[in-house]
């Protein structure tokens, strides 16, 4: 497990540029492109058949996850924003589009197609995650993902009428 830096640095890469992956129904690496590896700085042979886990974050919030997964699972596509860890424990923020690899409806895998978030929705985003964080700490491990996850889905509908999908989608297309 990679640990996060004494003094992290924030890696960016152009606007113009994708982070794209796929994994297998276990969401091991099957492909990571050139931009994956450079600024995440793992070489191909390190990344190849590992979890994707490799390079989560641990300022993200479970909850985010336990969405992805269920949405994946529902055979639909996930946005959102993630915050991810370099090789040295720096860190790097994407806007991730992940959608199920399917073949005669059946999930084969995953692609993740990754782009260069705009600056004031990951200020939005931090204080979110942050709230999540303190909900799973304040939670029994077994239910904190669930928990942060609902507490996000409601707050959404009452504070901005919106699902956390649409939610994420405005703060991206803001620029």
């Amino acid at each position: 497990m990679i640990k996060v830096a004494e003094n992290p640095i924030e890696v960016l890469f152009e606007k113009d540029e994708l982070i794209i992956s796929k994994t297998d129904l276990r969401g091991n690496i099957t492909y990571a492109n050139r931009v994956f590896m450079r600024v995440s700085n793992f070489p191909e042979s390190v990344l190849h058949g590992q979890p994707h886990n490799i390079i989560r974050h641990p300022d993200m919030p479970r909850g985010v996850y336990y969405a992805l997964w269920k949405t994946l699972k529902a055979k639909r596509e996930f946005f959102g924003f993630v915050k991810n860890l370099t090789a040295e424990g720096n860190y790097y923020w994407v806007f991730a589009n992940i959608t199920p690899d399917m073949v005669q409806d059946e999930i084969q895998g995953f692609f993740s197609v990754r782009r260069l978030p705009p600056r004031h929705a990951l200020k939005t985003m931090e204080a979110v995650y942050q709230q999540m964080h303190e909900i799973e700490r304040k939670t029994s491990p077994s239910q904190a993902a669930k928990a942060s996850w609902e507490w996000l889905e409601q707050h959404l509908r009452q504070e901005h009428n919106m699902s956390y999908e649409q939610y994420v989608l405005k703060l991206y297309e803001q620029e």
